[in-house]
C-alpha cells in the first residue's frame, strides 16, 4: 500500500500569513488547515450537536438501575452479554515476548466476577481502596473492572514506580489490598509495614508454594479458583468513587484526583465522538492504565462502546509498534506527541515498509502536539493526527480535533458538545479571539474531578476564578474557536518585557531536521528578566557544533520573533518526560539552576 499517494489524495490549504508573526502571544505565524475527504463518523456536524446536545438527554447511551442508579464496570462488560457482544473480543493482550491472548467480553465477564468475589471474600466492601500495580497483564483490566463492580475504588498505579512513589500513593490512599507480581512486589516489600491499611498482597503470576494460607500474600490464580462467575453488581449512586487516581504537581507530594461512577457517561460518549469507535474498530491505546489515559480511554471509555482494545506489555521500539498494527490489524491509535517525534525520528522508510493499511483514526495526547509532526503523519500515515486537551482533573476529553472538523495543526481544537471553555484574565473575564490568557472551562461536565482525596484545600484552589475550573494552563483561542496551547501557567518566560510561551518555541526548534525533541525554560538574565534556554536531543545524522545550533537559532527566530529564541542551547541525549510523554520542564529547570528536583514518581525511566 502507498501511503504517500494516500497524503496527496488529501486537500491541504494554507492560509495567507496572519495580521501578526508569532510574537509571545502564541500565535502561529500562518494559519494553516488540512482537510480531508468527507468521512462518515460518529459526529458528523459539530455545530448543530454543539448547539443542541445535553448530558441529560446523552445519558440514554448508558444503562442505569432503578432510581438512577448506575455502575461503569456494568457498562464496560456486562452490558454487551446482552446486546449481541458477547462473544466479541474484548481485549487483545499482547505480552512482552510477542504471545497473544484473547478474552471475549463473556470471558472478561467471567474473569471480572471470580476477582470480584474473591476481593468479597477477603472482606473488601463499598468504598474500600484497591490498588493495581501491574504492568499491562490481562489480570490489570480484569482487576480494574471487578474493583469497580463490587463498588471498591480502584487505584491504578504505574509499575516503573519506585519505593518512594508507591508509598506516598497506598499510605494516602488508605490501600487496603494491592495486586501485583512478584517482580514488582518486591518493591512493596520494603515499605508494607509503613502503611497500616494495607491487609492483603494479591500476587499475579506467582508460585502459590510461595505464599502460606492465611498470610498477608496471596496467590491470586488460587485465590480466584474456585471461585463462581456469577455476580450480582453492585449498584452505585452515580457521586460514589470509582477510581482515584495520583497526579505529580510542580511542588508537594502527589495529589489523589477522585473520580465517580457518573464519569462513565463522558468516557463513552468522548470515545464515541472522539476516538470515534465502532463496532468493527480494533482499538489501541498506548498509554499504561497506571495513567489516567490508559484508564478512561484504554478501559472504561472503549469498552462501554464495545469496542475491541489492544494491551501490548513491551518498550517502545518503532518496528514493533508499525508490526503490532499490521499484525492485529488495528484500525484506532491513541498515542503521545513523544511516541510519534520517535517514531518520526526512526525514519520514514520503516512506515512504507510496514502494511498499516488497517489505519483509519490516529489520535494523541499527553502534550501539546507539533505541527510538524501532524505534517508528517499526513506524510507517511495519509492520515490527520488528531490531538486533543483534557487533564486528569477534568476525566475526560473536552477540548478535540473532532474527526468531523478541519484539523489545525498546532491546535488542540474546540471544546466539546457539552463543553464550555473560554480564554480569561486573571480576574475570570473572557477575552476575545487572539489574546493570550488562562483556560478554563465552566463545571458541570459529568467527568469532572469530585473532590481531592483527604485534602479539600486542594480541590478547592480548581475553582479559585469563580463560575471557572482553573485548569493552569494558558492559551488563547482563534477566530474560528480553536483553541492553541501556550504553556502552563508558570512555564510562560518573561523576556524583555515579552511573554513566549515554551510550547510554540519547542514547536519552532523541532521543524529544524536536526531537532528530534526540544524542551524549553526560562533562565534568569540580569539584562532581560529571563532567556529562553533550549535543551534538545538530534536526530540521526547529525553532530553536535556550534555552527549547527548557529543554524538552529537562526531557525527559531525566523520562525517566531526576534526575542523568542533560544540564546542557549543544550544538547542533550534524553529529556526527562513523565510516563504520559509531557516534556518535565520544571525538572529542566531545576537543574540548570541546581534546585531540588521536587517530586520525580513520574518520570519516565531510563
Amino acid at each position: 500500500m502507498k501511503l504517500a499517494e494516500q497524503a496527496d489524495k488529501t486537500d491541504k490549504q494554507q492560509a495567507p500569513e496572519s495580521h501578526e508573526a508569532a510574537n509571545g502571544t502564541g500565535k502561529p505565524a500562518r494559519k494553516e488547515i488540512i482537510k480531508k475527504f468527507p468521512v462518515s463518523c460518529n459526529l458528523p456536524n459539530y455545530e448543530s450537536t454543539y448547539a443542541t446536545f445535553s448530558w441529560e438527554e446523552a445519558k440514554k447511551e448508558i444503562s442505569y438501575f432503578a432510581e438512577g442508579k448506575v455502575n461503569a464496570a456494568y457498562n464496560a462488560v456486562d452490558r454487551h452479554l446482552h446486546n449481541g457482544r458477547r462473544n466479541k473480543v474484548a481485549l487483545y493482550s499482547v505480552d512482552a515476548a510477542g504471545k497473544l491472548a484473547k478474552y471475549t467480553f463473556q470471558e472478561m465477564h467471567d474473569e471480572v466476577n471470580k476477582l470480584g468475589n474473591a476481593l468479597k471474600s477477603l472482606g473488601v466492601k463499598k468504598g474500600d481502596r484497591v490498588f493495581v500495580f501491574l504492568t499491562r497483564v490481562p489480570e490489570l483490566y480484569i482487576a480494574t473492572i471487578a474493583i469497580a463492580k463490587i463498588g471498591a475504588i480502584a487505584g491504578p498505579l504505574f509499575s516503573a514506580f519506585g519505593p518512594d512513589a508507591l508509598k506516598d500513593r497506598l499510605h494516602d490512599g488508605q490501600a487496603k489490598i494491592v495486586v501485583t507480581s512478584p517482580q514488582l512486589k518486591e518493591k512493596i516489600d520494603g515499605i508494607k509495614h509503613e502503611l497500616p491499611d494495607l491487609e492483603h498482597i494479591i500476587v499475579v503470576g506467582g508460585n502459590a508454594k510461595d505464599y502460606k494460607k492465611g498470610g498477608m500474600e496471596i496467590d491470586y490464580a488460587t485465590l480466584v479458583a474456585d471461585k463462581s462467575t456469577h455476580l450480582a453488581c453492585e449498584q452505585m449512586d452515580p457521586e460514589d468513587p470509582l477510581y482515584l487516581l495520583y497526579t505529580s504537581g510542580t511542588t508537594g507530594k502527589p495529589k489523589g484526583v477522585v473520580h465517580v461512577h457518573a464519569d462513565i457517561l463522558g468516557q463513552h460518549m468522548t470515545s464515541k465522538w472522539v476516538l470515534d469507535l465502532r463496532d468493527d474498530d480494533i482499538y489501541w491505546c498506548t498509554a499504561d492504565p497506571g495513567w489516567v489515559t490508559g484508564t478512561v480511554y484504554g478501559i472504561f471509555g472503549p469498552w462501554s462502546n464495545g469496542a475491541s482494545c489492544v494491551s501490548y506489555e513491551g518498550r517502545f521500539d518503532a518496528e514493533s509498534w508499525y508490526a503490532l498494527i499490521d499484525r492485529l490489524k488495528i484500525t484506532v491509535w491513541y498515542t503521545a506527541p513523544t511516541a510519534l517525534r520517535m517514531l518520526m525520528k526512526a525514519g520514514d522508510d520503516l512506515v512504507y515498509n510496514a502494511d498499516l493499511g488497517s489505519l483509519r483514526h490516529i489520535l494523541s495526547v499527553g502534550e501539546p502536539l507539533n505541527p510538524e509532526v501532524v505534517r508528517w503523519g499526513m506524510k507517511v500515515f495519509g492520515l490527520p493526527i488528531h490531538d486533543n486537551w483534557w487533564q486528569t482533573e477534568t476525566g475526560m476529553q473536552l477540548i478535540a480535533n473532532l474527526p468531523c472538523n478541519p484539523v489545525k495543526p498546532g491546535s488542540m481544537g474546540k471544546p466539546l458538545p457539552g463543553v464550555y471553555a473560554a480564554i480569561v484574565d486573571d480576574t475570570g473575564k473572557e477575552l476575545p479571539a487572539g489574546e493570550l490568557g488562562r483556560l478554563v472551562v465552566r463545571p458541570g461536565w459529568p467527568s469532572m474531578l469530585r473532590t481531592i482525596w483527604r485534602n479539600e484545600p486542594k480541590f478547592q484552589e480548581y475553582f479559585k476564578i469563580p463560575g471557572w475550573y482553573f485548569s493552569g494552563d494558558n492559551a488563547w483561542k482563534d477566530e474560528d474557536g480553536y483553541f492553541v496551547f501556550v504553556g502552563r501557567a508558570d512555564d510562560v518566560i518573561n523576556t524583555s518585557g515579552h511573554r513566549v510561551g515554551p510550547f510554540e518555541v519547542e514547536s519552532a526548534l523541532v521543524e529544524h531536521p536536526a531537532v528530534a525533541e526540544a524542551g524549553v525554560i526560562g533562565k534568569p538574565d540580569k539584562e532581560r528578566g529571563e532567556i529562553i534556554k533550549a535543551f534538545i536531543v538530534l536526530n540521526n545524522g547529525y553532530t553536535n557544533s556550534e555552527q549547527l545550533l548557529s543554524e538552529i537559532r537562526d531557525h527559531t527566530k525566523k520562525q517566531l520573533a526576534a526575542h523568542a529564541y533560544p540564546r542557549e542551547i543544550e544538547v542533550k541525549e534524553s529529556l526527562p518526560k513523565t510516563r504520559s510523554g509531557k516534556i518535565m520542564r520544571r525538572l529542566l529547570k531545576a537543574w540548570e539552576l541546581g534546585l531540588p528536583s521536587g517530586d520525580i514518581s513520574a518520570l519516565e525511566e531510563d
